[in-house]
């Protein structure tokens, strides 16, 4: 009998001690970033989270950031990274409404104007904004001799028929946000109206930006036929960064009383294998290091106070005192009907 009971104890101690030594989990190495397309960071930066962490960032790109926030949400609570970033102001509380985020309050946020702060929970911590605006090719209006617009109601005048090309707001993000900001400027019941008129003045809606700006728009590399276009706030300093020679100035504009603020922001993921990393790398992308490095990596604008612009951002970029916007709940609220109605109007 104590022959067999010793065994026993035997047995359970090798059990206890494989355990010990090598049963226990090791603790990830790396922090998995889940994003859209249009994330990016430069080497050093990457170089910089991974030689202060010790983690190796991996970063996974599923399309637009309506399309990434949509995976995302079919995956939530079993993630397929640590991190999302992407889901901006307009679209934030679907992703809310699906449990998608872990709260997490960065010490960061210290550093960050409170306007910018659109969760009180803090399931989601703000990264950068941008403003979506009307965009027009200075060129194509001074060979014309005609005015460029100055406001949403000069695209409704016959001198600019068939000049306009937008995104469309149930496939595109930049189109939703152009539609969020005739909703705000026009109001709940005269933004009906006014994409009536403009859809008698033959504005040309397409799926994407993409389309949009590259193909359809005169001012870009695409040399489309529409002088005028939906894009960004910072699209003239991304014309010069990257035309083929040195430009004296942006060969485009920005009408900055049609722009509609948006907010990008990142959150821990819901079931993260590595919830300390990705605290970290939230953490990391509220720094300095990683700030700086947004306007000319991502042509948006950094939420952390203080930081400096480069030159050319500085210069040609435009950043409304008052950008339009419109408070995330209403447009929870009233998003998905505003899209259906908004088809029925100018796609039918």
């Amino acid at each position: 009998m104590r022959q067999c009971c010793k065994a026993l104890l035997l047995a359970v101690a090798a059990v206890v001690a494989l355990t010990g030594c090598g049963g226990e989990e090791k603790a990830p190495n790396e922090v998995v970033l889940v994003t859209h397309d249009s994330f990016a960071m430069s080497k050093p930066v990457r170089t910089a989270f991974e030689r202060e962490t010790g983690l190796k960032l991996r970063i996974l790109q599923s399309g637009d950031a309506g399309e990434a926030l949509n995976k995302a949400l079919l995956t939530a609570g079993n993630p397929q990274g640590d991190v999302f970033f992407g889901v901006d102001n307009n679209l934030l509380t679907r992703a809310l409404e699906h449990d998608l985020f872990e709260p997490y309050t960065s010490p960061e946020l210290a550093h960050v104007p409170r306007d910018f702060v659109l969760d009180s929970e803090h399931r989601v911590t703000p990264i950068d904004h941008g403003e979506v605006c009307l965009n027009y090719d200075k060129v194509w209006f001074r060979e014309h001799h005609i005015r460029p617009p100055e406001s949403f109601e000069d695209l409704a005048e016959l001198r600019y028929q068939n000049l306009l090309v937008v995104e469309n707001p149930a496939t595109s993000t930049p189109g939703l946000a152009f539609l969020l900001a005739t909703v705000a400027h026009f109001g709940f019941d005269g933004w009906q109206d006014y994409w009536r008129e403009l859809k008698a003045n033959g504005v040309l809606v397409v799926d994407g930006w993409e389309e949009a700006y590259t193909v359809r728009f005169s001012g870009s590399s695409g040399k489309g036929q529409r002088p005028i276009v939906v894009s960004y706030a910072s699209s003239p300093p991304a014309e010069v960064v990257f035309a083929g020679k040195p430009l004296k100035e942006a060969p485009t504009a920005v009408v900055p009383s049609t722009c509609f603020r948006q907010v990008e922001l990142a959150g821990v993921l819901r079931g993260a294998r590595n919830e300390d990393g990705a605290r970290k790398l939230i953490d990391f992308m509220l720094t300095p290091t990683f700030q700086r490095d947004v306007p000319l990596s991502m042509f948006v604008f950094p939420v952390r106070e203080g930081v400096r612009l480069p030159n050319v951002f500085a210069k040609y970029a435009v950043a409304p005192q008052s950008p339009l916007d419109l408070p995330t709940n209403v447009i929870g609220a009233n998003r998905d009907a505003w899209i259906h109605e908004w088809t029925g109007i100018a796609l039918r």
